[in-house]
């Protein structure tokens, strides 16, 4: 049986505001506080590979892989699946973004399985991941509206 996540924001800033700057890969460590780098390795049209980093766990173990996303600025979506799947089988990861009241919905929706010999199994990894998602969204949800902010301080914020 896979995994599956589907977690949801709203940013007060628009569209492509907050698609721009959670787009912008080499962001990232300061975006999430998860990650402590992230390098390109290659980029073709809309599609990246990259390496993603994470801070140190608590038992010191530093976590990387290499995923593949695609974003689709014209259906404010992005597909992405890990190259190297590490204790996953198979991760895959769709970001949208739509134009609701009050802002920019953000929404990841994340499809997984764990290899037996994961340290968690599928029911673990979900509650993880939807315990983590609430953090990072609220972490790039205050970021964002921020930079919205900054960039329009003749419009009283609005941007």
């Amino acid at each position: 049986m896979a995994g599956h996540t589907d977690n949801r924001i709203v940013i007060a800033a628009p569209l492509d505001v907050t698609w721009d700057i959670t787009n912008d890969l080499e962001r990232w460590p300061t975006l999430f506080s998860e990650y402590a780098a992230v390098e390109v390795l290659e980029r073709k049209g809309d599609a990246v590979t990259f390496r993603l980093t994470m801070h140190p766990d608590e038992n010191g173990t530093v976590w990387s892989w290499v995923s593949e996303r695609t974003a689709d600025r014209a259906t404010y979506t992005v597909k992405a699946h890990r190259v190297e799947t590490g204790p996953f089988e198979f991760m895959n990861i769709r970001w949208e973004y739509g134009q609701v009241p009050g802002g920019t919905e953000m929404r990841w929706l994340q499809e997984f399985a764990m290899k037996p010999t994961a340290p968690v199994d599928d029911a673990g990894m979900t509650d993880h991941i939807n315990r983590n998602s609430v953090i990072q969204m609220e972490r790039i949800r205050e970021q964002v509206e921020q930079a919205a902010a900054a960039m329009a301080p003749a419009t009283g914020g609005r941007a």
